[in-house]
């Protein structure tokens, strides 16, 4: 199974990006923010958009449990 490791929409706002700036920007659409809210894995291309805007690579963000 594959988790975050880190509270994705808490590094966003350390990093100066709101969910509002998200929207507002287009930078990350609501329902994947959804997708975060609920634990749920985002598509690649989002995971890279993360990447971007966190300034990290796809395992500072993600993990894989066994189980």
């Amino acid at each position: 199974m594959i988790a975050y490791k880190i509270d994705i929409l808490s590094a966003l706002k350390e990093a100066g990006y709101n969910t509002n700036r998200l929207r507002k920007e287009k930078l990350l659409a609501e329902s994947t923010l959804q997708s975060i809210r609920e634990g749920q894995i985002v598509s690649y291309r989002n995971l890279d958009r993360l990447c971007v805007l966190l300034d990290c690579q796809p395992g500072d963000i993600i993990k894989h449990i066994d189980g």
